[in-house]
């Protein structure tokens, strides 16, 4: 499976697309400062957890890679910011009564971040170039907010196509 770039149309059933461009702001701070308000929800349970905001910091993965869990969140919404600007790799898919369909693969651009839906199932946090940092807004509580699902399938994450890569 080759991953294909991250845009709206294709990604807005597994979440939302944080992103500047194409979005309506308005301006604060003596019109020193845009702000892009509602780029997306926080999502949490009723009462049990809370929104959190954390950094993880993510080891790079060459690609071609071999993905061997997927893992869901169903009491919250999950989202990734980089503090960088490298792209990384988005891996979701459907569910199927409780298990994880066929997954497709996305890159970033590296200014997208993406909020992952309540529920969905999603990849590890996969950059691909360096270590990076992540600005992650999730659920956290007192009750598990994880499920992880190991694959029986052999399914390989390949290289980004050439045609999207920019050269120097």
């Amino acid at each position: 499976m080759a991953p294909v770039p991250l845009t709206k149309n294709e990604f807005f059933k597994f979440g939302d697309i944080l992103e500047t461009e194409n979005r309506n702001h308005f301006l604060i701070n003596g019109g020193m400062c845009k702000r892009y308000d509602r780029l997306s929800d926080v999502i949490t349970d009723n009462g049990v957890g809370k929104p959190s905001i954390s950094i993880f910091r993510g080891k790079p993965y060459k690609l071609p890679l071999q993905l061997k869990l997927l893992e869901r969140h169903p009491l919250g919404s999950q989202a990734f910011m980089p503090i960088h600007s490298d792209p990384f790799l988005i891996i979701v898919a459907e569910d199927i009564n409780g298990t994880p369909s066929t997954p497709k693969a996305f890159f970033t651009n590296g200014r997208q971040g993406v909020n992952i839906h309540k529920n969905t199932w999603h990849g590890v946090l996969t950059p691909l170039f360096t270590e990076c940092d992540f600005l992650v807004i999730d659920r956290v509580g007192p009750t598990p907010n994880a499920e992880e699902y190991i694959l029986t399938q052999i399914i390989i994450i390949e290289p980004i196509p050439k045609k999207y890569l920019i050269a120097p």
